[in-house]
């Protein structure tokens, strides 16, 4: 089947990310490549794996664990018919290192609509569960949230933000949607994604590549089987982690722990060089240097990873224009 031609920009941010939503699902193609993955295209689900692999291959700075286990995961989901189970995938990594902008570029790259589209669906514990005490309520509304809309359209994707702040005993109503059986509820549910996000195991994917770099090893040799045990064992053991006692780590409804890594100076420079595109500039090596200049780095002997990944890129930026 030949690959769709598509060009892939340096959208840097989630802002400009969203602003090239519409435009992009204009252009579409409903008969192209983005919907003939072995199904029909449901509801306004239009993958479009190419673009998100151009994209990721471009743009996403120094996470090679987390572009081939993320596309591995969706290629295998997506050409199947008839999945047996939902995809789900839960991402970690500390702060600023692009956990956030693959979950944006996964409901870019999935439907018509993209973050805008009614078939995918965020929440956040600051805006959405606000009040431990009212965790029963809560229980009940998400529930039926998920039941009807995967009633609507079973190709609905659901984003679960800092799952580290979530009450715990929340996620337990998600685990009949989440594994394999046929129907839940009288919904055929098993096209669904689900997105679990969290800054735990951060520190211990940190140590793993501080390790690895004081050992001389190439970041690339950094396999999945150094970070997944001690990952969920951080998961396992985090009474504030919205896994806690769920029983979704337990009975291994996980299709992929996705580690993100720490950012070192030179993806810090990457990102910098990708919002300035962004904002329609030329690279400056002045304003590179001074927004790496402001970076803080960690540890403080070696000074190695950006204490905030690239999340305060866009706002340094604007101080050296």
């Amino acid at each position: 089947m030949a690959a769709a031609t598509r060009s892939c920009r340096p959208w840097g941010s989630l802002p400009g990310l969203l602003a090239l939503v519409s435009a992009a699902a204009a252009s579409w193609d409903l008969t192209s490549l983005r919907c003939n993955f072995g199904s029909f295209c449901e509801c306004d689900f239009r993958p479009d794996l190419p673009g998100l692999e151009c994209d990721l291959a471009q743009h996403l700075a120094g996470q090679h664990l987390a572009k081939a286990l993320v596309l591995k995961s969706l290629k295998a989901f997506v050409q199947d018919p008839a999945p047996k189970k939902p995809l789900v995938l839960s991402l970690h990594g500390w702060t600023g290192t692009g956990k956030s902008y693959v979950s944006s570029l996964l409901a870019q790259y999935l439907f018509q609509g993209g973050l805008r589209s009614p078939h995918v669906h965020h929440f956040s514990p600051i805006i959405h569960f606000p009040h431990p005490s009212h965790i029963e309520r809560y229980k009940k509304d998400l529930k039926n949230w998920v039941q009807g809309n995967l009633t609507a359209c079973g190709r609905s994707l659901f984003l679960f933000d800092e799952m580290d702040k979530l009450p715990p005993g929340l996620m337990e109503v998600l685990l009949p949607f989440l594994g394999a059986s046929w129907v839940v509820y009288g919904t055929n549910y098993r096209k669904a994604i689900f997105i679990f996000i969290s800054n735990t195991g951060g520190e211990q994917i940190n140590q793993v590549a501080l390790e690895a770099w004081r050992s001389r090893r190439d970041r690339e040799e950094i396999g999945l089987q150094e970070l997944e045990p001690v990952i969920s064992r951080a998961v396992l053991d985090n009474p504030h982690h919205g896994f806690w006692h769920s029983g979704i780590v337990e009975e291994h409804l996980l299709d992929a722990v996705v580690p993100f890594l720490p950012l070192q100076r030179h993806h810090v420079r990457h990102c910098v060089l990708n919002e300035l595109a962004q904002l329609g500039l030329e690279p400056q090596d002045g304003v590179v240097q001074a927004v790496l200049d402001s970076t803080t780095f960690f540890p403080e002997e070696e000074q190695l990873f950006s204490s905030n990944g690239c999340k305060t890129v866009a706002s340094r930026i604007t101080l050296f224009l």
